[in-house]
């Protein structure tokens, strides 16, 4: 009778473990998440490093493009009169920036996106808001990086991180308008090898 309980046991056991491989077997594999290097440009130091930066990642790249674009003229801060300098006083109208298109097609399928922006008075360049605003980030890892000539990344990161409330979001990195090609390899380098 002993025999016989044991003999139906490890029947059960050996059953049991072949059924769990079995469906191991026919689960598809977990695929590795996309990665998606999203940036705003007024002058195309932003997207020199957001190029760089997919190339590296074997990245797609999706631009935000205000439905009004920003002109020379519109960019020159020293003009009180100049579009960004209105609406740096009125920051009612930087939420008046309209984008062509808010959210990249297959936005699901990213796991990690790299946001770009140039500084804009120690700030993001407010033609990001919206595309940070407007989607959930909800399991993904954001990584922001930034281009300015003279100013630092500041708060930048922290408040876009705060204005999307979801996603994890690393600390940003602020490139010079000039940065060489290798700065910013290393940097991606050195995300990569974080991960590990």
């Amino acid at each position: 009778m002993k025999k016989r309980i044991a003999l139906m046991l490890t029947l059960l056991c050996a059953l049991t473990a072949f059924t769990a491989f079995a469906e191991s077997q026919d689960a598809p594999a977990p695929q590795e998440g996309k990665t998606l290097v999203v940036y705003f440009s007024a002058t195309g130091s932003t997207e020199r490093i957001a190029n760089l930066i997919a190339a590296e990642t074997n990245a797609d790249v999706f631009a935000l493009e205000p439905v009004t674009p920003y002109t020379n003229a519109d960019l020159n801060w020293t003009d009180e009169n100049s579009r960004v300098s209105y609406e740096h006083d009125h920051p009612e109208a930087q939420s008046e920036v309209e984008l062509s298109q808010i959210t990249p097609e297959n936005w699901d399928a990213y796991d990690t996106v790299y946001i770009g922006y140039p500084i804009w008075w120690g700030i993001a360049a407010w033609p990001v808001n919206p595309f940070v605003t407007g989607n959930d980030f909800t399991g993904k890892t954001v990584i922001p990086f930034c281009t300015s000539a003279s100013s630092g990344l500041g708060e930048s990161d922290a408040l876009l991180s705060e204005a999307a409330g979801t996603g994890d979001w690393l600390q940003g990195q602020r490139f010079s308008s000039g940065a060489g090609e290798s700065d910013v390899l290393e940097w991606v380098r050195s995300l990569t090898q974080a991960e590990k």
